[in-house]
């Protein structure tokens, strides 16, 4: 068995009917899968994709974080489902399927995923979508999971052979409980450990950074642990205004769900030719769909969006399967009108924070999960939850940027066309999330947004589309 971390618990904690915890993601193949197929692929590949395995065992009063332990015997059939469009089967019932599907709440007396089969796409297309609990993957065991069901031929490999292992250890309800009260003891050592290592990231940790003096308390803290250590300095981070926008505050159980698929190659011309980065790009390009969504509803700020970007703590050979990740906040500069001048202020902004990032990684969002003792983190991540709900919230829109592989990949022999990512909104990130994932020459866009804020959430992926046109469009004209 193997204990879930402080921040896979939380994933746990602020779920709710209407928080719902759930990432996946669209994979759109040409040609015909069945479900007999899906399911052999599952029989001889599970070993290889672990989180898809194990099933959450609960400690007694709540005294610790929960466990995962082996599944013996996985259900693909409860699992594994199929469903099919009516026609024509376009894009729009697509996403609006997706959207249904991935508002439910995964059952978690079962391994904490779900897979659906979609027929009926218009051109003779299938689509295969997949969801998990966050607790159970972040971006980089995603991609691993995703990985063991891929191929790179259409010709199928053959998966190894599941190695003949012992089972695994189990732990009693007696030696959790035993646990537990251990940690409850240990846990103000963890409080102190979060309040000697946050201080100095005050004015980068959402919320509190808004409170008034952080920044100059985390300025001074840092200074003077440079002094002492003799390291670089870290550059401040400027006070962000969370402006109030219509996908701001409290949000439903309904979802939309939109996709697009952009060209890679146009991306890159525009990195190239401005000398910035692809994500640079990327954000630049969310900025201007949100500027101009937000024109079309009278509602643009004339402060810019607060973004929250996710960023990997990863480390090469770090196996760790628990979440390894931190949200990092920036500016959008979407009350900037010219494409370019906004373009180089998003830079700016990203460089802030990758620069701050690569002296002193950023694990709030670890040392605050460590910080409460787990019998209280569920009340405190609802109390808080509550809290925000009613605010502009500590950022509007959670836009993150995904590299992938960069050749054809097949499904039990259907050839891989699209991977549109499927993420969280929440009331405290806001009710619009953008993921881009790039793969085989496409930037493959997903937009989950709550139904009740953003009920015409296609407009956005048009006006991503368009955005990035306008900033090829400059290039051509020079």
């Amino acid at each position: 068995m193997r204990q879930l971390s402080a921040v896979d618990t939380q994933f746990l904690n602020f779920e709710t009917s209407t928080n719902v915890a759930n990432i996946g993601g669209l994979a759109i193949l040409a040609g015909r899968l069945t479900r007999a197929d899906l399911l052999s692929l599952l029989a001889r590949r599970l070993h290889l994709a672990a989180p898809l395995r194990r099933r959450l065992v609960s400690v007694p009063f709540g005294l610790d974080h929960p466990y995962w332990t082996e599944e013996g015997r996985i259900d693909l059939d409860y699992h594994v489902r199929e469903i099919a469009l009516p026609e024509p089967g376009t894009d729009d019932q697509l996403g609006e399927q997706v959207a249904r599907l991935h508002a439910r709440l995964l059952d978690r007396r079962r391994p904490l995923w779900e897979m659906y089969l979609v027929h009926g796409l218009a051109g003779g297309r299938t689509a295969l979508y997949m969801k998990v609990h966050h607790a159970a993957i972040d971006g980089v065991t995603g991609a691993g999971v995703l990985a063991a069901l891929l191929d790179t031929s259409p010709e199928p490999a053959e998966a190894a052979m599941a190695p003949d292992e012992e089972p695994e250890e189990r732990i009693d309800m007696q030696e959790m409980i035993v646990r537990g009260v251990a940690n409850v003891v240990l846990n103000p050592a963890n409080t102190v450990r979060f309040l000697v290592n946050a201080v100095p990231h005050l004015d980068e940790i959402p919320v509190l950074s808004q409170l008034p003096g952080a920044g100059t308390v985390s300025q001074i803290t840092r200074d003077l642990a440079n002094r002492l250590s003799g390291g670089a300095a870290v550059p401040a981070m400027p006070r962000m205004a969370v402006p109030r926008t219509p996908f701001s505050g409290r949000i439903t159980g309904h979802r939309r769900f939109a996709f697009v698929a952009l060209p890679l190659e146009d991306v890159k011309q525009v990195k190239n030719a401005f000398g910035v980065t692809v994500n640079d790009v990327v954000m630049t390009v969310c900025a201007g769909a949100l500027r101009q969504w937000l024109l079309k509803h009278d509602a643009l700020p004339d402060q810019p969006l607060v973004a929250g970007v996710p960023f990997s703590l990863r480390t090469p050979g770090d196996e760790d399967e628990g979440n390894q990740v931190t949200m990092m906040i920036t500016t959008l500069a979407t009350q900037i009108a010219d494409p370019v001048e906004r373009l180089f202020a998003v830079r700016d902004a990203m460089e802030l924070i990758k620069d701050r990032s690569s002296l002193a990684p950023a694990r709030w969002i670890q040392e605050v999960s460590d910080m409460m003792p787990s019998a209280l983190t569920g009340l405190a991540a609802r109390a808080a939850f509550n809290l925000l709900a009613g605010t502009a919230g500590p950022i509007n829109v959670v836009i993150s940027n995904v590299p992938g592989p960069q050749l054809p990949l097949y499904v039990s022999g259907a050839r891989l066309l699209a991977y549109h990512p499927v993420s969280v909104i929440s009331d405290v990130s806001g009710g619009l999330n953008i993921t881009a994932f790039s793969y085989d020459g496409s930037l493959d866009v997903g937009v989950i947004a709550c139904r009740e804020m953003v009920p015409d959430v296609w407009i956005v992926t048009d006006y991503l589309r368009e955005a990035l046109s306008e900033l090829k469009l400059l290039i051509e004209q020079e």
